[in-house]
């Protein structure tokens, strides 16, 4: 449903990434993931595709998080981007501005949509029809 591996979901919760709830049964543990889990689950996954490494996809997720933290339980919220900042050496996530990405690519710098409506919606979408 997220195109996540299971190593990647075991992975990711010990290193407390992305955390669901786990529940003792009395015979094992259950591990369940909620709505918003699932698209910062799918987050992670396109971001690791797009060629981040797992401590930028990890950090700008925190960020998402801090900065639109109702966006993973609604799909509503703004577009961002990740940019490169000279200064610091890094990427930087910004609000999207079609004009500076447009400018940073004719400049050969990197520009990485971080639309998590997007996102989002695929995952609900595989909710609705039980694909996953």
């Amino acid at each position: 449903m997220t195109g996540c591996t299971l190593r990647q979901l075991q992975y990711w919760r010990e290193k407390e990434v992305v955390v669901p709830v786990i529940g003792d049964t009395g015979i094992g543990r259950s591990i369940y993931y909620s709505r918003s889990n699932l698209v910062e689950l799918a987050a992670m996954a396109y971001w690791l595709t797009m060629g981040l490494n797992f401590d930028v996809a990890t950090r700008t997720l925190k960020q998402m998080k801090e900065q639109e933290p109702e966006l993973f339980n609604s799909g509503k919220g703004g577009r961002y981007m990740l940019l490169w900042n000279d200064e610091t050496r890094s990427l930087e996530l910004v609000e999207y501005n079609r004009e500076r990405a447009i400018a940073d690519l004719a400049d050969g710098l990197p520009v990485i949509p971080v639309w998590l409506n997007v996102i989002y919606s695929r995952v609900e979408s595989r909710l609705l029809t039980g694909q996953g």
